[in-house]
């Protein structure tokens, strides 16, 4: 598929998937007139490196993660090093946090809308 066709798909900007390529977090083949050509997998990955983002992940990290996040789930990290495992333990550590704090919200604004009326729910 083509750069817009995954753009529309992942709803990723055009500029922000030429970024991930140049950062090697995906990668494309080239059609003879340069146009570039993205495997269906794709699609799935943007979604995977876009969600690591949101994260709080920095591409350099994914960069190194993401062969380990493969289907199936063959680990292969060649270059584990310990304080690449430091790394990846500070930042699971943080999205915990943040999954917890997330969590919290999610039931408190859950309980919130529970207690407002169903006719006032029904207008919005």
């Amino acid at each position: 598929m083509r750069i817009g066709e995954l753009s529309t798909r992942t709803r990723t900007p055009v500029r922000l998937l030429r970024y991930y390529e140049e950062q090697e977090l995906i990668a494309s083949d080239r059609l003879p007139n340069g146009y570039r050509d993205y495997e269906e997998y794709v699609v799935d990955r943007v979604l995977q490196v876009r969600g690591l983002l949101d994260a709080g992940l920095p591409t350099r990290i994914i960069k190194q993660i993401l062969p380990c996040l493969n289907t199936p789930r063959t680990i292969h990290m060649p270059y584990v090093t310990p304080d690449m495992v430091a790394t990846l333990e500070h930042e699971r550590d943080r999205m915990a946090e943040k999954i917890e704090f997330l969590t919290k919200n999610h039931r408190a604004i859950t309980e919130y809308l529970d207690a407002v009326p169903r006719d006032i729910r029904a207008s919005s």
